[in-house]
Formats: C-alpha cells, structure tokens, sequence
C-alpha cells in the first residue's frame, strides 16, 4: 500500500484503537517527511531528550544565539552541554534500518561535535522552525553523503576524514588543515572493519563487511593530512572557537600509518586560551567537558600525533 495511503487508513479511529504501535511508527515517518532519506524508525527512537532540547532552545532564545557566526554559536550550543554523560556508540540505534538521530541524554565525542554543529544550524531557521524534525533534518545533511540518508548503512559518513572530505566539498565546512601548515602522513582507515563486532549492525548484517571494506579502501586511498602536535601551540591563535577539531592518531604501535581517533570542539576562553571541548571517555571524565588548552591536551597522549581543522560555514 502507499505511504499516504496507509497513513490516512491508519489514522481512523477505529485504526487508532487496533494499531497503536504501527501508528507511532508511521507518524514518526510523516513527522520527517521533510528529510531527504526515508525515516523509519519511530520518532521516541530517533529523538531523546525532549526536556534537553526544549531548554537549549528557550536559551537560544533568551540568548539571542542566532545573531552570533556560525562557528561562536557551536561553540555556545556546546558550552551548553558540558556535563552531558558519555554514551559510547550513540550513532548505532537499531539493527538493520539507519537513520538520522539525536540524544540529548547521552554522547560520544561524534554526536557532541554535530549536534552542537546541527542545533547552531538549525537557528538560521525561523523559530517556528526550531523543532526536532528540523534538527534532524540538519543532523542528515551533515552526517551523511551527500546530505541524505538512503535507510543503507554505508550512506553514512563514518570515518572522520571522510565526513571533513564530503562537508568541504559541499561547502559546509573548509578545511583549513594544509594552510595551518598541515601535512600528508600514511593513511589507513580499518577500524571498522577489524572492529566489526562492536557496530550492531555490523553484527547482524555480516553482508555489509566487504562494501565496508571498499569505503575504507576509497578513504584511504586519499590524502590524509595532519598539523604536527609539535606546531599546534604556533598556531593556536589562528583557531577560532567552534572550529571542528579532529585528533589524528598512530594505528596501532608498530607501523607508520594514522587514522583519526577523537574529535572536539576548540573554545577561546576569555583570557585568550584556546581549549579543547569534547566527549570525554568513561575512562577518563565520562561527560562533555572544557578540557585544557589544545597543545596541552595534545601531549597527554603519545599516540596522538596532530590534528585536523574544519571551519563551519553558513
């Protein structure tokens, strides 16, 4: 049966009282309709933290958020969720069907930097606009390749590199690594591959490994460039708060090759430090923090090597 067809049936009355739980799921289709991919998934699955969203916007409001650039809005909209717990794999919510989702009750440092990215978006909107169906719809334009999610699992962008490859030629984003003096160093993205059995829906569709495996070849076949941790103090009075910052880290212990590990948002304090914000580990704060200053932060760790820089664009 067609969609608007099976919609309207299922929202009689009579239909109502038989079929609750296929309406919640056909209402959450009509909700996002205006997403470019078919949305699937019921809405209460896509989309938690209603409390957490409805405040953010009452200060968006109160705040006057939308008269800042693009960047300083992230930067706010991520202040804003400092405190947020970490919640490891928040992108793999169902096991067959992808979609476009947001949680508020929880982040990895994935879903902190573009939710933060997609909220400041989503203010160039009238307020009337300001809704989790337009948040969503924002959320797709940046997650996926070429801004639309087909339902496939591969139409997303997975890997770091890529998402700064596909934003940057959509002009989403600039990235700004190779003129902050930027680098090629060897490449390799193979995590998801190797790692196959932490993705649920990896597990259920054993199918998807050898396409996986072709997406991770393209990747690494292009140019991945880094600025050294060494040079990063030089040039952290070019970075400017909301700037996209991803860790760029050695794979594994003995070989040459890098792959990106982490990724944050950079905020200039008042007295001019530029930090790094992000979703910090169980094993290490376990919530969305202002960590210290980004050089700092950079030489915590010896496997980090550098880092890459997106801008956000209007």
């Amino acid at each position: 049966m067609h969609l608007a067809r099976l919609a309207l049936y299922l929202i009689s009355p009579k239909s109502v009282q038989m079929r609750p739980g296929i309406l919640i799921s056909i209402l959450a289709v009509a909700l996002c309709a205006n997403l470019q991919g078919a949305v699937t998934l019921p809405m209460r699955t896509v989309f938690r933290g209603q409390d957490r969203f409805e405040q953010l916007v009452a200060r968006a409001k109160a705040e006057n958020w939308k008269t800042l650039p693009i960047g300083e809005r992230t930067a706010v909209v991520g202040q804003a969720m400092v405190g947020t717990p970490y919640r490891s794999f928040t992108l793999e919510i169902d096991n067959r069907v992808e979609s476009p989702s947001v949680n508020f009750m929880g982040l990895d440092c994935w879903t902190f930097f573009e939710t933060a990215l997609a909220f400041a978006r989503m203010l160039d909107e009238p307020e009337t606009n300001w809704t989790p169906v337009q948040l969503l719809r924002y959320i797709e334009t940046d997650r996926y390749r070429d801004a639309e999610c087909t339902g496939e699992y591969l139409s997303r962008l997975h890997y770091l590199e890529d998402w700064l490859y596909d934003n940057n030629r959509r002009g989403l984003v600039a990235d700004l690594t190779r003129s902050l003096g930027g680098v090629s160093v060897p490449h390799s993205a193979r995590e998801m591959t190797n790692g196959w059995r932490h993705y649920r829906y990896l597990v259920h569709n054993r199918g998807l490994l050898r396409p996986l495996a072709e997406m991770e070849a393209q990747v690494s076949a292009r140019p991945l460039y880094e600025i050294s941790k060494r040079r990063v103090a030089a040039i952290e009075s070019r970075l400017r708060s909301g700037d996209i910052i991803g860790i760029v880290s050695r794979d594994g212990r003995n070989t040459p090759f890098r792959a990106t590990s982490h990724v944050g948002l950079a905020l200039r304090a008042s007295d001019g430090t530029l930090h790094f914000m992000h979703a910090s580990a169980p094993h290490n704060s376990g919530r969305v923090v202002i960590d210290t200053r980004l050089s700092n932060y950079l030489s915590r760790y010896s496997a980090d090597t550098g880092i890459l820089v997106a801008r956000p664009l209007r």
